[in-house]
């Protein structure tokens, strides 16, 4: 039973510190695409061609931090539904797409 309650515990505290840390890496995400806004600015209405290659470089930061941010998720989402192969089988049958005729 105590055994029981520290593992509770242990998840709860994790669960808390990931979200901490989504959150953080959400919050650079939004920092960076606001960040990009003066150099999107210089690009498309003055045609200053370096303020291009930020842009490009930004997105490609933006890319990676996005796709971290996904992964971790989907980590978080699998763990949370315990891993089990029943669920497993019941969410690749609720999001397989329907073949078109």
């Amino acid at each position: 039973m105590v055994l029981i309650i520290v593992y509770i515990r242990a998840i709860k505290y994790l669960c808390s510190t990931t979200n901490k840390t989504l959150m953080n890496k959400f919050s650079s995400v939004k920092d960076l695409v606001m960040s990009l806004e003066s150099d999107f600015e210089k690009f498309y209405e003055k045609g200053n061609s370096a303020a291009g290659t930020r842009v490009r470089k930004g997105m490609q930061d933006l890319k990676n931090l996005a796709q971290d941010l996904r992964k971790e998720v989907q980590d978080m989402k699998n763990n949370a539904a315990g891993g089990s192969e029943e669920t497993a089988k019941a969410g690749a049958k609720k999001s397989a797409p329907k073949a078109k005729k």
